[in-house]
């Protein structure tokens, strides 16, 4: 049974890959088939019974508060944390927003990922192992991988273009998935973040994954796509109509 009731997502993001849209917009509000991706990502997580949300804003903060205000949060009750005047990342924003949780797991999307994965099932994962945090992740293809052992224990992380690798605990095999910017996180993680001012989750979780466990979850066999850039949305329209 979930008893998951909360969530977040992260749409302070600069969008400057979906430019020309970003030029005037956030890339939260760009729509796909009518709806905008904040909106798919607010319904997709009322399926699994999560209907309080945070949504951080930074870049056009306006235009995303009064969406969800006219739309009266599509059903949802919408806490805005405010970022207006730094963008925190992800990291950052999520410890900003810390003090609008209350004592139980959180769920977080990137409002730029749009999937139909079983939450259902990862939530009960993450309840099953009691992981710090779980990561949804795919075997899919990118430049930047999570390094799991072979329990889908967290490792590292390596970016392929570089080179560069970091690695929190030793394991062979290392095996690199690809993170699908959806988590679980417990509130005892929030005390556990000494970074300051803007930094990445990725930071966060490869910092404590040497002494606390963080598992990944993986989802490779459904409907997943990051609309990242303006080419992404004729495919997300056919994946998500």
């Amino acid at each position: 049974m979930n008893t998951i009731t909360q969530g977040m997502i992260f749409a302070a993001g600069l969008g400057t890959r979906f430019k020309p849209w970003t030029d005037q917009h956030p890339k939260a509000l760009a729509v796909i088939n009518g709806k905008s991706l904040l909106q798919r990502n607010i319904e997709y997580l009322q399926q699994y019974g999560i209907d309080k949300v945070i949504v951080n804003v930074h870049h056009f903060a306006g235009q995303i508060t009064q969406a969800i205000q006219q739309n009266k949060g599509w059903g949802s009750q919408i806490t805005i944390s405010d970022e207006t005047d730094a963008v925190l990342e992800t990291g950052g924003g999520l410890k900003k927003a810390a003090h609008l949780f209350g004592q139980t797991p959180v769920v977080i999307i990137n409002v730029d990922i749009l999937t139909d994965f079983d939450l259902e099932a990862m939530i009960h994962f993450h309840q099953l192992e009691a992981p710090l945090a779980t990561l949804a992740i795919t075997n899919r293809v990118t430049s930047r991988y999570f390094l799991f052992d072979e329990c889908n224990t967290l490792c590292g992380w390596r970016n392929t273009k570089t080179g560069e690798e970091k690695i929190s605990r030793s394991a062979t095999p290392l095996i690199p998935k690809a993170f699908s910017g959806v988590h679980i996180i417990e509130p005892a993680l929030f005390p556990l973040i000494t970074q300051e001012g803007k930094f990445s989750i990725v930071d966060v979780y490869l910092q404590l994954a040497r002494e606390h466990t963080i598992k990944g979850f993986d989802h490779s066999y459904s409907k997943f796509i990051d609309v990242g850039k303006p080419e992404a949305v004729a495919i997300a329209e056919d994946l998500f109509p």
